[in-house]
């Protein structure tokens, strides 16, 4: 371990990543363990570069990258055209809050709005910020427009969501683990049954200001709603004048193989909740993006963010955008998910219970019993990096830059990890 007292002056005289390189990765591990708090159960390996959709770690071990961040690295870790950007931006201006204006962040507004085919802007750094976002727009609306009583305003949610993990968020979560010891919850949220149209329309009262759910449950095991449900819950907000807000921090950005999720239905939000890729693999970047006559509910004061909107954040996010939109992201992750999905379906593996997914939004499901613990480690081994989520399932969710001959490496390593069960 470093000794404490030369500790910052190596940081200054020989950099960060001399004392990284003096350190092997066990020493990492216990570093990390012993300094930062346990709400994250890492795999037990210590990533010390990127490239694409491959990294090693410290004994020069590679692994494709099959988590790719939660969806948020689309574009490959270190891409190059993004990275590009962020050198030129260096030279120019980093962060400057929103008290001024700035020419990055008016291109950001623009770009961004016109990319979601909605109206205003308001950024943000986090996902669960950007959320936190829509949770006040939709309130402040039901009071301002809708005519709501003060402080009576509902949002309907799903069962089964994941939207962030901020005390407001957790309130309405129903994952046990979420919500266990941090209450008291805020009131004001109505749980309902995810894909359930029915139970939707019976919740929505006088009162409701909103609903929010995710086009497809991610963090609930790649969940997809059939087919007509997106556009039939448009049809109904728009009937009751209630708001619909797509959670769209994980399936947005061309992951499902349509620019946003709810494009493969006729389901136009009223609010979108975005981030993760928005970042392009390197800084936290997101926004609450909406109609016009939403967004104008905010005043001056009513809501910001340090971070939210900065000079190097917009030029990451119009630079991650153009990729997309110009490589063709969207039928990127159509035509390579395909692939991947149907080779992985053709290995027959019979201690997988489903196999659903979207465009590189995939999630292998175990029958119960099967030792999911053991096979993320194989997974591990077999240098395929993934996590479990609920329900037994394992993502498979790597950067959209994904090469074909890395799939079928990558479904290789699949079929070589069941296998060893």
């Amino acid at each position: 371990m470093i000794e404490t007292s030369t500790f910052w002056h190596q940081i200054l005289d020989k950099g960060v990543q001399s004392l990284v390189k003096s350190l092997s990765d066990q020493e990492i591990i216990e570093m990390t363990e012993h300094y930062g708090t346990h709400n994250y159960h890492p795999a037990m390996v210590n990533v010390r570069a990127g490239q694409g959709v491959e990294v090693w770690d410290g004994n020069g071990k590679r692994y494709l990258d099959c988590i790719g961040v939660y969806s948020a690295m689309a574009h490959g870790h270190r891409n190059e055209a993004i990275l590009n950007a962020v050198r030129e931006q260096l030279d120019v201006l980093t962060v400057a809050s929103r008290a001024v204006y700035t020419s990055e962040v008016a291109l950001f507004l623009k770009g961004l709005a016109e990319y979601c085919h909605l109206d205003m802007v308001c950024p943000m750094n986090s996902g669960a910020e950007a959320n936190e976002t829509c949770i006040k727009l939709a309130r402040k609306w039901a009071y301002t427009v809708k005519g709501v009583p003060d402080d009576q305003a509902e949002i309907i949610v799903c069962q089964d969501n994941f939207h962030g993990r901020t005390t407001t968020i957790i309130g309405f979560s129903t994952e046990k683990q979420y919500r266990d010891k941090f209450g008291p919850y805020g009131p004001g949220f109505k749980v309902i049954p995810f894909n359930d149209l029915e139970a939707l329309e019976a919740a929505i009262t006088p009162n409701t200001a909103a609903f929010f759910a995710e086009p497809i449950q991610a963090e609930g095991g790649i969940i997809i709603p059939e087919p007509g449900y997106m556009e039939k819950v448009r049809k109904l907000c728009t009937e009751k004048n209630v708001l619909l807000i797509w959670d769209e921090v994980q399936t947005g950005f061309c992951r499902t193989g349509k620019r946003m999720g709810w494009e493969h239905e006729d389901a136009k939000p009223d609010l979108l909740a975005v981030g993760k890729p928005l970042g392009g693999g390197i800084m936290p970047v997101s926004a609450a993006v909406g109609r016009k006559e939403v967004m104008d509910v905010f005043e001056f004061g009513d809501h910001g963010s340090t971070f939210g909107g900065n000079p190097l954040g917009a030029v990451v996010a119009l630079t991650a955008m153009a990729q997309m939109e110009v490589e063709d992201f969207a039928g990127q992750a159509e035509r390579k998910g395909s692939r991947m999905m149907k080779q992985i379906a053709d290995l027959n593996l019979p201690e997988v219970k489903e196999l659903r997914g979207r465009g590189l939004l995939l999630g292998i499901e175990v029958h119960e019993g099967v030792d999911a613990k053991k096979l993320g480690h194989l997974f591990l081994e077999n240098g395929i990096i993934t996590k479990q989520t609920r329900h037994r399932t394992f993502r498979m969710t790597p950067p959209i830059v994904i090469t074909d001959s890395q799939i079928d490496e990558a479904v290789d390593k699949i079929k070589q990890t069941f296998s060893q069960l």
